[in-house]
């Protein structure tokens, strides 16, 4: 309208909006800016869009830019609308109107689609390396513990024993399914969106496989309605990041059940535990409170950026950019502090035998193995052997007696139901009610006995192994990419 006489930037949306941005743009993006820029102009200059002479002009304008601009000390003024027009502004302060060739062929679109995976890349390897770390410490400690009782829960209750290995041996499945869910969300970061500029590619013969493997990206990411659109990229990693969280913060609640003082099979370390400021007698493990609520939050920021996602239009649009990019970052701040926690606190706790045996004897947790042996031995149907184990397992506890000490009472069980003596004796009555003996026979695969719980590590090896290869080679063709790319640009501003 022609009686409009504002002009931007409104201060207000100066403050609340474009300066914020301006901010994260400097503590996150700037440098894959630098690339994307650098990228940009080989491969301009490769296709002849930009003569070799101009390209020569903009590629040591830029690196006078990059050398002369103190990025961390820029303050947002609204002078230029944000970072990338900044630079833009620079360019042809020092070059005129050539300064603006930069541009050609490429849009804001499909540089922040590219900044944004460029910033994830980096994150989400820090994140896997420390999530593969972990899975090594626990598969080491798992081994360690290979043979060291523990009793299981079900429903919270005292259920049967096994090995604090086999224990472990579960939540590494599960963590190691967990890395393998972030792998397949770190390889939807590996396409490049340079080259869909605004939606539709451009009319000039740009070589969009150049520039993304200047940058280091697998290849182009193929249609380029999608390349500005699809935040799949997105969601896909916070999901993967979520589940990971989500799923550890259930063995940290386990941790913080076995080490309640009336459960107390699992010791944390005096390095590990806070004292009360008034009460003598009390040991806190609080670094187990801390990864619980930590890896509560991660879920919930992981969560967040999702959300915000929901019922977006299938277009671009700020919903996907800037803001919710910063701050999604907090996941992999306070996913990191929880991996690093974990990683130290785990593999220092120690199992209290003592205490196994404690809770082991007053909850009969091996009542099923004498179940099963009646089934074996005495040629009774599992139903009725239950009977009998479970009256034996009524007396025993009703007399506070360790269900290995009550032979007695099982022998009296047996002969009211099924009217003769049983062949078990008492000697093969306690082996066969023993942790141990429970253990040693329940050897199917997946089981806790020591063989099947070799090749279980054997092969939770081979798999960390491989994806810690995967994430090696990610990180190499980065690397590689970087170098080809200054030595590239190089020899284009020494023309």
């Amino acid at each position: 309208m022609t009686d409009d006489h504002s002009t931007f930037p409104d201060p207000t949306y100066r403050d609340t909006v474009l300066a914020p941005l301006f901010e994260g743009v400097k503590a996150h993006y700037a440098a894959h800016m630098g690339a994307i820029n650098r990228a940009h102009l080989v491969m301009l200059a490769e296709t002849g869009i930009v003569p070799g002479p101009a390209a020569g002009d903009l590629a040591r304008a830029l690196a006078a830019i990059e050398a002369e601009i103190d990025v961390a000390a820029l303050r947002y003024t609204g002078e230029h609308e944000d970072y990338f027009f900044l630079v833009e502004a620079e360019l042809r302060a020092r070059l005129g109107d050539a300064g603006g060739a930069l541009h050609t062929a490429r849009s804001r679109n499909d540089m922040d689609h590219t900044v944004f995976k460029m910033a994830l890349r980096g994150r989400a390897a820090a994140l896997q390396t420390l999530v593969l770390g972990l899975a090594e410490a626990l598969i080491a400690k798992a081994e360690a513990e290979a043979e060291t009782l523990i009793v299981a829960y079900t429903h919270g209750q005292p259920a049967q024993p096994t090995t604090f290995g086999h224990y472990l041996c579960a939540a590494i499945e599960v963590l190691l399914r967990d890395a393998e869910r972030i792998d397949a969300a770190m390889g939807g970061l590996e396409h490049c969106p340079m080259g869909a500029a605004a939606i539709t590619t451009s009319g000039f013969p740009i070589d969009r496989g150049r520039v993304a493997e200047l940058l280091g990206f697998e290849g182009p990411l193929l249609n380029s309605y999608g390349c500005i659109a699809s935040v799949d990229y997105v969601t896909g990693l916070y999901s993967a990041m979520k589940l990971l969280f989500l799923h550890l913060g259930r063995v940290i609640q386990d941790l913080q059940f076995w080490s309640s003082f009336e459960v107390g099979q699992l010791y944390v370390p005096n390095a590990f535990v806070q004292i009360s400021s008034i009460m003598p007698q009390k040991r806190n493990p609080v670094p187990i409170e801390h990864l619980r609520h930590l890896a509560s939050a991660t879920v919930g920021r992981c969560d967040m950026v999702v959300n915000v996602m929901h019922n977006t239009p299938f277009t671009d649009m700020n919903d996907s950019e800037g803001e919710v990019q910063q701050a999604g970052y907090a996941a992999f701040d306070s996913g990191a502090r929880v991996l690093e926690l974990l990683t130290a606190l785990l593999p220092a706790c120690r199992i209290d035998a003592a205490k196994v045996r404690r809770n082991a004897d007053a909850a009969c947790v091996t009542i099923t193995e004498l179940a099963d042996t009646l089934v074996r031995q005495e040629a009774l149907s599992f139903r009725r052997a239950h009977e009998i184990a479970a009256k034996t397992a009524r007396a025993v506890i009703a007399e506070g007696q360790p269900l290995g000490d009550g032979f007695a009472a099982f022998a009296a069980a047996f002969e009211a139901e099924v009217g003769r003596a049983p062949a078990l004796s008492a000697e093969a009555y306690r082996e066969v009610t023993s942790p141990e003996h429970f253990v040693a026979v329940r050897q199917r695969s997946g089981g806790p006995a020591p063989a099947p719980l070799r090749e279980a590590l054997e092969g939770y090896r081979a798999t960390q192994a491989g994806l810690g290869a995967a994430l090696a080679a990610r990180t190499a063709r980065h690397r590689d990419a970087a170098a080809a790319l200054d030595a590239a640009f190089t020899t284009l501003r020494e023309r």
